[in-house]
């Protein structure tokens, strides 16, 4: 599927990864609705990339924890440039530290990394099942298949992204429905550094354990392998390819992996306080 003259929807667009890819496709020819819940970052991304490709971007605040904001989203794309072909469900939390203090952040969590793709494939199957063709593009994370030190709820609903666009692609695969999911490690965006900006070591040992893991990418050079990706249609983006090998030694021998992160968490937590 090519994403010259697509329309596209890019969640968590204001930066970062997101405002990379909204970048990038049009670079590549697809006009693109920047959604984000800082709706001025939004504009500054569509801003910036109408400067070059005119009429190519346009930008709309939006909470994706809200089906009606999603479906508003999705409204607007249509009535500005046409059905929608691809869906980057991109935005995401960091979640609380730990396990948590409650039930509210954890909510917020699944939310956005989880039931903000669930909501916006219900509202755009009917239409790509119909056209028979549509192109849903998942942001989990390495922590969908591995685990993060020190975010329970990150790595849960991470692992939950990871299951759901497992589900659209056995589910509707052979009717023309395109999925990708994106799992990287260290990518230099303000969510990377929630956890060493949190005053808290469980926090701090979070960033260390990504940061320490393999290089830390530009936004810039994770749009380029999604776009890759995306036209050899492959599910399983891996902009730091090491991590399919500790996802295998995962799988070979899941007590020894979880033994190792075990001593590799303290070893970070040891350094915090050293």
């Amino acid at each position: 599927m090519q994403v010259a003259g697509k329309i596209a929807v890019v969640t968590g667009g204001g930066g970062g990864i997101g405002g990379a890819l909204a970048a990038r496709l049009v670079r590549e020819g697809a006009r693109v609705v920047v959604a984000d819940l800082d709706a001025d970052a939004a504009s500054s991304v569509a801003a910036a990339i109408n400067e070059s490709h005119p009429k190519s971007a346009i930008a709309m605040g939006s909470d994706v924890s809200d089906i009606a904001q999603i479906e508003a989203l999705i409204a607007r794309a249509e009535a500005e440039f046409g059905p929608v072909d691809f869906y980057f469900a991109n935005a995401g939390v960091a979640g609380p530290v730990g396990i948590g203090d409650d039930d509210a952040a954890w909510a917020t969590t699944i939310d956005v990394n989880l039931q903000a793709h669930v909501r916006a494939a219900r509202l755009l199957l009917p239409g790509w099942l119909e056209r028979g063709e549509g192109y849903f593009v998942s942001t989990a994370s390495a922590a969908g298949l591995l685990t993060q030190i020190g975010s329970a709820a990150y790595s849960v609903t991470k692992h939950a992204a990871v299951g759901f666009a497992e589900w659209l692609s056995v589910t509707y695969g052979d009717r023309g429905i395109r999925v990708s999911c994106l799992c990287p490690m260290g990518v230099e965006t303000a969510l990377l550094r929630a956890g060493e900006n949190s005053g808290d070591a469980l926090g701090a040992a979070a960033t260390r354990a990504v940061t320490s893991a393999g290089a830390v990418l530009t936004p810039d050079e994770v749009a380029e392998i999604v776009l890759s990706a995306i036209d050899d249609e492959r599910f399983l983006i891996l902009p730091h390819p090491e991590v399919l090998d500790m996802y295998r030694r995962k799988g070979g021998d899941y007590d020894r992996w979880l033994s190792g992160m075990r001593q590799y968490q303290q070893r970070l937590l040891d350094s915090a306080t050293s």
